[in-house]
């Protein structure tokens, strides 16, 4: 269970930073987003409480206020999952935003290599011009040496995009660039998607172990509930020996003289590992497992074996699909 309590306070803790995400940039007041962030607190913990009573409610067969439980929990949660995704968003924009960064300066050292390229296109052709006029000498000396001039610019260019620092992509960036190209969407919509997606994964989490915790509560307490059937509870049908006395008088016997009957109990002979299997069972002491039973009568697993093949044979217990026992009962003939 320690197991379970740490998911369910981790899963709680990360609803509650990503809600506080949300509610605190709505104003940069700090007397406001003190307010607003208590509030996103009480939204988070009193959603959690919701679904926790829920199934409380559910438990107990009170169908109308689990249902207005339900629906109380439904509105907390979409407040949670806005929350969630405006936070996610936020740190996934963030993470993106250094890339389009440096995404930008290199496609400026592209566009200019690009123009570059453009412009020698251009002086050729001048000079193919210059070649047809005849003016060799003159005019296409010249444009080489502009050529010359643009192709050392253009590697300068290249050099200095090449030796730019690589941004290392995160996780969820590639992730996101894989997702826009698998399904042939936008970058912005497949980001979308994935921050909803694991909004609603992160709420539905920490609800499920709220559920579990609250099942298991539930457990136990039905499980204290239980009063186990003691020697202490047949004392008071036992008959005393006043009683005896008092009838003999009553009908005309001197108490002198008066035989008292023997009331010693005759000793009851002890009852074999079966009969203390199907008392344990019909009195709801154990579970219906040979572990529980094992381990509640202090027996072998050989004897526990033994007993509830037997049981199986008359139909007493019967076996799931799941290899798990049915307790049926003695059927009394």
């Amino acid at each position: 269970m320690w197991t379970v309590y740490s998911f369910t306070g981790a899963s709680i803790f990360a609803s509650i930073i990503f809600s506080l995400l949300l509610f605190l940039s709505i104003d940069e007041n700090p007397v406001m987003q003190l307010l607003f962030g208590g509030l996103a607190v009480i939204f988070e913990l009193g959603k959690f409480f919701a679904w926790y009573e829920f199934g409380e409610r559910r438990a107990r067969r009170n169908y109308t206020g689990a249902f207005s439980a339900f629906a109380f929990y439904a509105v907390l949660a979409a407040i949670s999952i806005g929350g969630s995704v405006g936070g996610i968003n936020s740190a996934t924009n963030k993470a993106q935003s250094h890339v389009n960064v440096q995404q930008s300066k290199i496609n400026s050292y592209n566009m200019q290599i690009e123009a570059i390229e453009k412009q020698i296109e251009l002086n050729n052709v001048a000079a193919e011009k210059y070649i047809q006029m005849e003016r060799i000498a003159t005019g296409v000396t010249r444009i080489q040496r502009e050529n010359d001039k643009l192709r050392q610019q253009q590697q300068d260019l290249a050099t200095e995009r090449d030796s730019l620092p690589v941004v290392s992509q995160g996780s969820v960036i590639g992730l996101i660039d894989s997702l826009a190209k698998s399904l042939n969407v936008q970058t912005q919509t497949a980001q979308l998607g994935l921050v909803v997606f694991l909004s609603v994964l992160l709420d539905f989490f920490a609800a499920f172990f709220v559920g579990l915790i609250g099942e298991e509560l539930r457990f136990r307490n039905q499980f204290r509930s239980m009063n186990p059937i003691t020697i202490n509870a047949f004392s008071a049908t036992e008959p005393k020996e006043p009683e005896l006395l008092t009838n003999h008088m009553e009908a005309g016997q001197d108490a002198e003289t008066c035989d008292i009957p023997d009331i010693q109990a005759e000793p009851e002979a002890p009852k074999t590992a079966y009969e203390n299997v199907i008392d344990a069972l019909s009195n709801n002491q154990v579970n219906c497992t040979k572990r529980a039973v094992t381990r509640f009568l202090k027996l072998t697993s050989e004897e526990v074996d033994d007993i509830f093949k037997q049981l199986l044979e008359e139909g007493i217990v019967s076996k799931k699909p799941n290899n798990h026992y049915q307790w049926h009962g003695v059927t009394e003939s």
